[in-house]
């Protein structure tokens, strides 16, 4: 934005008021949980499917009055995280729980990985390799 750019309205009235441009820097920490079979999985899902909407970051976040006017909404990455276990996803503690389907997430159990997860953009390499192992 060249520095006379703005989105304030002005006209004659307005001859001597000086215009002022402020940048603030807010941290923004998202949370996101997801059900997976292994941590592999879960890093899969938070990247193709987690994050920010960076759609949502306009102007529409911020508040704009009493002459205020906003001219750039950005959001950068900055860092994230490992993958944290949490639990895993049990039947309550009692007897009628399975037929109930009654579950809970069990945050005092070991962590256990199910079957080998692959993700889609990996299918090909990794079908390849079993074949060519099999054929051995």
């Amino acid at each position: 934005m060249r520095p006379g750019d703005t989105e304030v309205y002005f006209n004659e009235e307005d001859v001597g008021k000086n215009l002022y441009r402020k940048k603030t820097y807010y941290t923004l920490m998202i949370e996101q949980e997801v059900l997976a079979s292994n941590r592999v999985e879960a890093e899969d899902l938070f990247r193709d499917s987690g994050g920010i909407c960076h759609s949502a970051v306009s102007k529409d976040l911020t508040e704009n009055r009493d002459g205020v006017e906003t001219s750039i909404v950005d959001a950068e990455y900055k860092d994230m995280d490992a993958v944290e276990y949490i639990g895993q996803v049990m039947y309550e503690p009692y007897e009628e729980a399975e037929g109930h389907g009654d579950v809970e997430i069990n945050e005092s159990a070991d962590e256990v990985l199910k079957t080998p997860y692959i993700h889609s953009r990996r299918r090909n390499l990794t079908i390849n390799l079993t074949l060519k192992r099999s054929t051995l």
